[in-house]
């Protein structure tokens, strides 16, 4: 992995980074932008994110941002009912969320000078905290607690769900909408969602990997990447989640699942660095304030930096997940059903279940006090570009990974610094395919872009000049689906 310090990597790969185009106020005005609001309640972060997309070009803009931290939610009132916890233990409640909601999702409307009654085409929820429930099937509690805080702050509720009939689609955007060819049949983007025979979620943050996957197929068409199936996406919030799809048509399987810790890690990390809180600290309030290690750090202190990411892998597990596991990097799975159907788990663990953490924050503390932050910033790069291959290696080792196959990665954890270098440079020694700088992604916001791609699913909204769904180099697949669905 080090070898990217060496002159020749200044250099042939070339990472793909997608940046959130902006929009401008007067012409979502005045032109046909479909505007939908990404509200997300994740361990680390509560984030309402704004995206509006261009009907006529496909093109998804990020009106604007607003990110709150999830441990400022409010303590629980008497007589509320603690449903579940983040990764750091902060006590959450149906009304305590929903009030987080709500507060985010209005401070995001009214700074981009939009009614939420009237401007607001769409909302979609979803949720990283996972690792305080017992089961998948409790998340659905917390979905509604996010419905709550959408109601609460004036949503309609039309607007969170799919149209009945095209006359429930708002008038001026009834011309794109394809609802009277195809139903919503639960396929976004076109993949469908792997359900156990039982009709359980194989893994609790399932909604997660699916936006993921989505958003990175809408933002690779700002690349030269044609990121349709078969594809693998990766999520690295706080909590790892993601997909691997198959080539099939019109609608790819889901045949792998992603879950366990990603951002967590380097949180666990630099909390024994002491500069941040050493229960509910973040990589994410230091690394970036501190700029990317210089070329000349990383090369005096490469030796060091192999070191102590090689200490800090010896305690990560990256496998497929066990089959008598319930839960996995503390997020609920059901490895029996994804066995059941085909679907390969494949997690990262710390430990089991997190038990190591405390030894990574104790590496940190190490790292910190003989090295400093700059060096800690250089490991976490190095540790975070190892778990990506790591997990690309057990696909291709479970026969999940085709000669087409693309990769793409989203998420704090994954895209930040100089790991995009890392992980290309990785890949490439892999072998999975020639030329792997053209076949990988790194994309912002993946998430909040799946919810703008979602919501257009759900209204049937589609731009067949653009598609999303189908395989490499195919055309749309619309027709594809009128025939399967007359079927």
């Amino acid at each position: 992995m080090m070898q990217i310090l060496r002159k020749e990597l200044k250099m042939a790969l070339k990472p793909r980074i997608t940046e959130s185009p902006k929009v401008r106020l007067i012409d979502l005005k005045s032109k046909p932008f479909f505007i939908v609001a990404s509200v997300e309640v994740g361990n680390t972060t509560t984030k309402s994110i704004l995206t509006a997309t261009n009907m006529d070009t496909g093109r998804t803009h990020i009106i604007n941002k607003v990110v709150r931290m999830t441990r400022d939610v409010r303590p629980p009132k008497p007589g509320e009912v603690v449903f579940g916890k983040t990764l750091t233990g902060v006590e959450l409640t149906r009304e305590s969320v929903a009030e987080l909601v709500r507060d985010t999702l209005t401070e995001s409307v009214e700074r981009a000078n939009l009614d939420i009654k009237t401007d607001l085409d769409f909302v979609v929820r979803s949720t990283g905290v996972v690792a305080g429930f017992d089961s998948p099937d409790e998340v659905g509690e917390f979905i509604k607690a996010l419905a709550d805080g959408c109601l609460m702050a004036g949503v309609p509720p039309k607007n969170m769900t799919p149209p009945m009939s095209i006359s429930n689609i708002s008038k001026k955007f009834q011309k794109y909408s394809k609802l009277e060819e195809v139903i919503f049949d639960g396929a976004v983007a076109s993949v469908t969602p792997p359900i156990g025979s039982t009709g359980v979620e194989i893994v609790a943050n399932e909604m997660e990997g699916e936006l993921a996957t989505a958003g990175i197929k809408e933002a690779a068409q700002l690349t030269d990447v044609d990121f349709r199936n078969p594809c693998i996406s990766i999520d690295f919030g706080t909590t790892l989640d993601g997909r691997i799809t198959s080539p099939d048509l019109p609608y790819a399987k889901t045949i792998g699942n992603f879950c366990g810790y990603a951002g967590a890690i380097p949180d666990a990390i630099v909390r024994g660095s002491r500069i941040v809180d050493s229960k509910v600290g973040t990589a994410l309030e230091i690394l970036e304030k501190e700029k990317t290690p210089s070329f000349l750090t990383l090369k005096m202190k490469a030796k060091t930096i192999e070191s102590f990411a090689k200490r800090i892998h010896e305690l990560i597990i990256i496998e497929k997940v066990p089959r008598n596991r319930t839960r996995y990097g503390s997020v609920p799975v059901r490895p029996d059903a994804a066995e059941q159907i085909g679907v390969i788990l494949i997690g990262c663990d710390v430990g089991e279940n997190g038990s190591d953490m405390g030894k990574l924050s104790a590496i940190g503390m190490e790292i910190c006090k003989t090295h400093g932050l700059q060096v800690v910033y250089a490991v976490i790069d190095e540790v975070m570009a190892g778990v990506a291959c790591r997990l690309i290696k057990v696909a291709k080792e479970e026969g999940l990974i085709f000669e087409d196959t693309t990769i793409g990665f989203t998420g704090r954890a994954g895209i930040t610094g100089n790991k995009p270098k890392l992980i290309l440079k990785c890949l490439d020694e892999l072998n999975i395919a020639p030329k792997i700088d053209e076949r990988v992604v790194f994309v912002d916001d993946g998430l909040a872009r799946g919810a703008a791609v979602m919501a257009r699913c759900m209204n049937s909204l589609g731009s067949p000049q653009h598609p999303l769904g189908g395989r490499h180099g195919g055309k749309c697949i619309l027709a594809q689906r009128v025939k399967l669905q007359k079927r």
